[in-house]
This record gives C-alpha cells, sequence and structure tokens, in this order.
C-alpha cells in the first residue's frame, strides 16, 4: 500500500502563481523559462571542532533536526598548524535539501523562523552572487522552533545558500521575493 503526501504549500504557489507572475514580468516564452529554486544548501562551521569532537556531532544532530533530513559532517581540506587543524579533521556540518523537503523547509523559515529573529527588518537583498543564487546568515540556530532552547549549550549561527536557476540576479530576487522572501524595502 504506496503512502501520498501532500504537495507542500509553496511547490504547489510555485506552480500555480509564482510562475505566471515572472512570466509576465519577463516576458518568457515557455514555463522551461521561468527561474526555479534548485536547491537549499545549509552550512554550520563548529567553532572549537579540533578540541572536542562532540560539537560537530550536535551541530549534525542540530541541522538533522533543523531540517528534516540526515547532515554530514564537513572535513578540512588541508593542514593549517595555526589553528591545531589537521587534513580530514570534522570541522562543520551541512545538508542540502532537494525537492518537497526544499520547499517544506523555506516555508518554515519564512514563515516560523524569520519572524524570531530579534529585532528583524526583513533580509538583505545584497546576497545576490551574480548567477542568480543567494547566501544568507542566520546568527542563532536557536530561531528554529525545532530547537529546545534548554538543550542548547552553544549558540551557533549558519549559512543557507539558495540555489537557482536564474541568469541574473534580478531574477533570482523576483523568485525568491514571490515565494515570500521577506526582503528589506531598500532596492528599487
Amino acid at each position: 500500500m504506496a503512502t501520498t503526501t501532500a504537495t507542500p504549500r509553496l511547490k504547489t504557489k510555485y506552480k500555480e502563481e509564482v510562475v505566471k507572475a515572472l512570466m509576465a514580468r519577463f516576458g518568457y516564452k515557455s514555463v522551461m523559462q521561468v527561474p526555479r529554486l534548485e536547491k537549499i544548501s545549509i552550512n554550520r562551521g563548529v567553532n572549537g571542532a579540533v578540541n572536542d569532537k562532540k560539537l560537530v556531532d550536535i551541530a549534525v544532530d542540530e541541522l538533522t533536526t533543523i531540517t528534516g533530513q540526515k547532515a554530514v559532517a564537513t572535513f578540512s581540506k588541508k593542514d593549517i598548524s595555526n589553528f591545531k587543524l589537521r587534513k580530514h579533521m570534522p570541522i562543520g556540518a551541512r545538508v542540502t535539501l532537494r525537492g518537497d523537503k526544499m520547499y517544506e523547509f523555506l516555508d518554515r523559515m519564512i514563515a516560523v523562523s524569520l519572524p524570531r529573529v530579534r529585532d528583524f527588518k526583513g533580509v538583505s537583498e545584497k546576497s545576490f552572487d551574480g548567477r542568480g543564487n543567494y547566501t544568507m546568515g542566520v546568527t542563532e540556530q536557536i530561531i528554529f522552533p525545532e530547537i529546545d532552547i534548554d538543550k542548547v549549550n552553544k549558540i551557533t549561527g549558519l549559512d543557507i545558500t539558495f540555489v537557482t536557476t536564474a541568469g541574473t540576479d534580478e531574477e533570482a530576487y523576483e523568485l525568491l521575493k514571490e515565494l515570500g522572501m521577506p526582503f528589506k524595502n531598500i532596492k528599487k
């Protein structure tokens, strides 16, 4: 017996509303030209991982809890004597979301997590890379409701990268804005 899952709300919104809005805005001739969100990569460096290996395990567990997908440890690529770092030592955690989990994470982040940021006025629109990808930093992992604040021993941040098929930053900006990303109102 196969179980069917509901389509994420943002995925439905993309297909029904965002595609039409972007086609009208940029004059695409085909639906396939419309930029879409390809993946969301979440990375977290662990300060002090050289001295305490358990910190990386905690970071992996927290990322797994936040995203609903198993995170993996990241390892150093070279030796750096000043940091007492050796090649292939665990120094962080990462996870890449695609498909339904990506849309569910984005929906939870926009609707629940970002409004929990202290003095939140919107995310900066200056973090595009020139190729239609957007990266933002989150200073505290406790903005995610999945994290139990009583069990957190160290508050750290993480980087979230939205990879799109957009060719320009303007197209990517409009795509993320249509999906509900709360940008600050200083552009245009």
